[in-house]
Order: structure tokens, then C-alpha cells, then sequence
């Protein structure tokens, strides 16, 4: 008979490989070292006991990079700003969907993003970057890095490869760059790049090593898997559908493992590690993420296709209404599982009208965010892009009448009643 044990800690049942969904309920915890305890405890507690000082020395070794890693030797608990047993329980888990070496969990989205930003990119570095991303992200990358020395570079997403080329060619950028950071599919316009001929080419054109980082938050775990397209690091806001119930922030960063100690080892002085509480709340939403995360997609196409009969409706971005016709279809094929449950909108008017359908509306919360259980709606010109600049927005496509949603799990024709009669009110 196999041992019980192993099987809760392992990737396989006997010879039967399992899936990240049924991996998410056990993967990488013993519960015989918790009193039996099926579920994790929260191991609520800021500093560990050593055996012995020998103990001490040596997981101070590994956690500053003193020695490498014997075989089988695990790393040791010092201090909850370096690892946690309920981090590190979570850090394994999130690397099932992916595919990843080595996953980092983290306070935030934007902990994540500069965190892993800082790590990398150093004085006199350009950063090339697709355009429209997270207000907070493009505010990281034009007003906070070049204070650093480095030089962001944006091209628009949904412009194939001309945007990029036309980047890459301004005066310095191939000597200077030493990232590629993509946001795909772009917030809030679902524009997508094309990771693998994005990372072929800026890698054929740089002079320097390329690292390529995609922020995955909009399609998650489940819909988009950029490690297999060639991407170095994959983030998330964690806060989103990774956590799902709008209860906790967090962000999320995965790679391989040589990229994933660098980063770790910035995560540990910055102090940007998640808590174990919020750690143990995110192990509870991996339980439940394939389950919302498909009802929220399957609703979307509802809300999206009436959306796009409406008549006070302009125009509609949905991943799951792209044609043969359109630049992005090739790329949707070629990259993304599922559509997701992001939908945009353009309605008949300005930010006038726009308002006035948010402000009629009831089931839908008027709020930022995106990715938990309830459905959200807010308008990114005044709210999560509001810092961008007008002129920059307008050529990101993020018009004054543009409406953002994310799709919970409620009812769809619920969540279509509530969009009627708010555009009712238009």
C-alpha cells in the first residue's frame, strides 16, 4: 500500500499524474506534522525556533546565498519576512498552473511588479513595455524608474509587431534594453501581444540579455500560460482571481528558480512578502479557482454578446468576439485557452453618459478591481488609468466613454437585467 503521506505532498497517485485543480487541496502540506490537521494552520508567528545554533548558521547560509543548496537539504524557517510555512505551502501551489520552477507571493500586485522590477533593471537600463497596462504599473514605469536611472519604452498592444519595431528603433533603446514587460491582454482594452514573437524579436534585436516579464492578471492561471511562449517571469495581482473574493491583497511572481532567488532576496530586504494570514486565504481560493473562474468566463459571453447588440453600445472588447478579421484573433488562438470573464465597453456618448449608466447601476458594485465572485464596474479614464497621461490614453484606446466590467458568478441574465435597465437611463 502507498504511503498516504506521500501521496497528499506529491504531483502523482501511484502512476496517475494529477491535475493543478485536484493538486490544490493538498499539494505540498503534511498534515501529519499539524496535529492531522487536514487544512493549514495559520502559522501566525514572526520569528522561529532553532534546534540548535549549528541550525541558525546554516539556514542563515542558504537564506543569504552564503553556500548552495545540498542535495535534499531543505530551506529552513528564520523569520516570516524571509518564508513562512504557509507561504511556502502557497508559493508551491501557484506554480501548478504555470508550469513554474519557483513561485514568490507578495503584499500586493504592484509589490510583485516592482519588486521584480528593481531586481533586474539597474541605472542606465531601458525597459521596453507594451501600452495601455495597470495605471499603478504605467505610473511605476514612467515616474518612479526613471528616477532609478532606468528608461521606459512603450508600444501598443494590438499593434503587432510594427509598434514594437518602431520602439525598438528609437535612438538607444536596442544598446539600453534589458527587459520586455508585457501586459497581455491589456488592461482595460483586452489588447493582446504576442509573447513569443514579441520575446523572438526584441531578443534578436537588443544587445543585451533580455529578460521578458508578462503580467498574466487579466486571463490568470487558467486561461494563459506565458512561461510556454517564452516569458522569463509571469506576474499577477493575486488580489484578483487568484484571491477571487475581493478580501485580501496580494501579488504573485513566478519563474524559474536562479530568477526566482534573485527575487526572493529582494522580496526578503524590501520587506514585500505577503502575511500568513492573507497566504492562508489564497490557499483557500485555489481550492474554488477553477470553478469561478470558468463560471465567471461562461457568464461573460452572455453579458458580452448582448452587450454587443445593444444599441447605445459603441463598440464592445471582448476576447471571445474577435473574427479571422481581426490583428488579434491569430494571437487569441495561438496563446489563450479561454476568453476570461474582462469585458470593455465604448457607450453611445462621453464620460457624461458613461457616468450616468454607473451611477443607474444596482447588481453590479461601482467599484475598482476585478476578478472576484461579485461583479464590478468602474470607468478607467477617471479611476484606474486616471493617472495616465490624456493624450497617451486616448492613443491607448481608453476613450472618456469607455465602461470597464469584470464578471462575477452571479446569475447572467441577472447581471444582463441590471445592464439593461442602467443603459435604459442613457
Amino acid at each position: 500500500m502507498s504511503n498516504p503521506q506521500q501521496d497528499l505532498h506529491g504531483k502523482k497517485l501511484n502512476d496517475h499524474a494529477l491535475r493543478p485543480e485536484s493538486l490544490m487541496m493538498s499539494y505540498g502540506y503534511r498534515p501529519h506534522l499539524s496535529e492531522g490537521a487536514i487544512k493549514s494552520p495559520i502559522f501566525q508567528t514572526s520569528t522561529f525556533a532553532f534546534k540548535s545554533a549549528e541550525e541558525g548558521k546554516a539556514f542563515f547560509e542558504l537564506a543569504y546565498g552564503l553556500r548552495q543548496r545540498e542535495e535534499d537539504e531543505e530551506m529552513g524557517l528564520i523569520y516570516s519576512r524571509h518564508n513562512n510555512p504557509d507561504l511556502e505551502i502557497l508559493e508551491e501551489r501557484l506554480t501548478l498552473w504555470d508550469d513554474a520552477e519557483e513561485a514568490a507571493a507578495f503584499a500586493s500586485g504592484m509589490a510583485a511588479i516592482s519588486t521584480t522590477l528593481l531586481t533586474f533593471l539597474r541605472p542606465g537600463d531601458a525597459v521596453l513595455h507594451s501600452e495601455p497596462v495597470y495605471g499603478g504599473t504605467d505610473y511605476f514605469l514612467k515616474q518612479i524608474l526613471p528616477q532609478f536611472g532606468v528608461r521606459p519604452v512603450g508600444f501598443i498592444a494590438g499593434s503587432g509587431q510594427d509598434g514594437l519595431i518602431q520602439a525598438l528603433e528609437q535612438p538607444g533603446v536596442a544598446e539600453q534594453v534589458t527587459m520586455l514587460y508585457i501586459e497581455t491582454p491589456a488592461n482595460p482594452t483586452n489588447a493582446l501581444v504576442d509573447i513569443a514573437a514579441a520575446s523572438a524579436l526584441v531578443r534578436s534585436k537588443a544587445r543585451r540579455n533580455i529578460l521578458v516579464a508578462v503580467d498574466n492578471t487579466f486571463l490568470g492561471p487558467l486561461w494563459q500560460h506565458p512561461l510556454k511562449f517564452g516569458a522569463d517571469l509571469v506576474l499577477y495581482s493575486a488580489t484578483k482571481y487568484i484571491g477571487g473574493h475581493s478580501d485580501l491583497i496580494a501579488g504573485v511572481t513566478l519563474g524559474r528558480h536562479e530568477l526566482m532567488q534573485q527575487v526572493k532576496g529582494m522580496r526578503t530586504i524590501l520587506g514585500t512578502a505577503t502575511t500568513p494570514q492573507t497566504g492562508w486565504l489564497l490557499m483557500r481560493s485555489l481550492e474554488t479557482l477553477k470553478l469561478r473562474m470558468t463560471a465567471q468566463m461562461k457568464s461573460a459571453r452572455y453579458v458580452a454578446d448582448y452587450l454587443a447588440d445593444h444599441p447605445k453600445v459603441e463598440k464592445v472588447y471582448y476576447l471571445g468576439h474577435l473574427t479571422e478579421a481581426d490583428t488579434d484573433y491569430a494571437v487569441y488562438r495561438k496563446q489563450c485557452l479561454a476568453p476570461g470573464g474582462m469585458i470593455s465597453f465604448q457607450i453611445v456618448g462621453g464620460e457624461k453618459e458613461a457616468f450616468r449608466f454607473l451611477n443607474a447601476l444596482h447588481l453590479f458594485h461601482l467599484a475598482v478591481s476585478l476578478g472576484g465572485t461579485e461583479s464590478l464596474a468602474e470607468h478607467p479614464g477617471a479611476m484606474t488609468h486616471s493617472d495616465v497621461d490624456p493624450e497617451e490614453r486616448m492613443e491607448m484606446g481608453i476613450t472618456p466613454n469607455m465602461v470597464r466590467l469584470s464578471i462575477g458568478v452571479e446569475h447572467p441574465e441577472d447581471l444582463i437585467a441590471d445592464l439593461k435597465q442602467a443603459l435604459a437611463q442613457v
